[in-house]
């Protein structure tokens, strides 16, 4: 995709976008290209970090995603030509980039925790040891959260294990379920309706509405997950247990 050269000027040559796009009257769509890829998310990763730095008065939510940035502000302060010239101009700057991190989820795959696990199984040829296997065997990069608080939107998985969602998705799907969908795996951090394919389940919280300004896992970091058995999910469930019901007494917000 070509840029023009008015925005590469407006935008500098670190976090260049290919294009904008009106979202609706209040919204611009910054795009960073077609192909998914570490360096492009980084560059999208930048761009959002140097408007929330810059603090912009009007803007009401930055969003990153795999390729482009969503920027909702207040029309009444500007009109959309000017706050794309703003918003240009303060994503150009330069940013000091947050040290990622590297999670290692614990996992129990099939059975109740991962109800689709034999079905993906039949889908891909493999028997299911060996889709736990792949799906084990990578680090993932978190290229943005979406589609609920937290989710952690991870790729890509092997080849050998894509498939399209759940021709019929799921009312509710269980807090914790690791799933895949297309090129993409992820944890849900919160029960939720939902369409992808769930092989696992994990213990490990990566969301609490008690303090939704604390996400465990973030844009840029790593993860890895790791196949347990039913019994080692269970203590590291109770631990986990037991470690949030002493924040909230020490906070003084338990029952009773």
């Amino acid at each position: 995709m070509r840029r023009d050269a008015a925005l590469e000027e407006a935008s500098g040559s670190a976090y260049a976008f290919t294009r904008v796009l009106p979202a609706g009257d209040e919204g611009l769509l910054f795009e960073f290209g077609s192909d998914i890829d570490e360096a492009t998310n980084q560059r999208v990763q930048d761009f959002a970090e140097a408007l929330r730095l810059a603090r912009i008065p009007g803007v009401r939510s930055i969003t990153p995603g795999y390729l482009s940035v969503l920027v909702e502000y207040d029309g009444g302060l500007r009109h959309q030509g000017a706050m794309e010239q703003v918003l240009s101009a303060a994503g150009a700057a330069s940013v000091q980039q947050r040290m990622a991190r590297h999670h290692l989820i614990p996992v129990c795959y099939g059975g109740a925790f991962g109800p689709d696990l034999e079905d993906v199984a039949v889908a891909t040829g493999l028997v299911p040891q060996e889709v736990v296997r792949l799906h084990a065997s990578q680090e993932y990069r978190v290229y943005c959260l979406g589609f609920s608080p937290g989710f952690p939107l991870c790729a890509p998985i092997p080849a050998a294990l894509r498939l399209p969602r759940r021709s019929q998705p799921r009312l509710r799907v269980p807090e914790g379920s690791v799933a895949i969908a297309g090129m993409q795996t992820g944890i849900y951090p919160l029960e939720t309706a939902g369409g992808w394919h769930l092989i696992g389940r994990t213990p490990a919280r990566v969301f609490s509405w008690n303090d939704p300004s604390v996400t465990m896992i973030l844009p840029g970091d790593t993860i890895s997950f790791r196949p347990v058995g039913e019994e080692e999910y269970l203590e590291i469930a109770d631990r986990a247990a037991s470690a949030e019901t002493s924040a909230r007494v020490a906070a003084g917000g338990a029952d009773g």
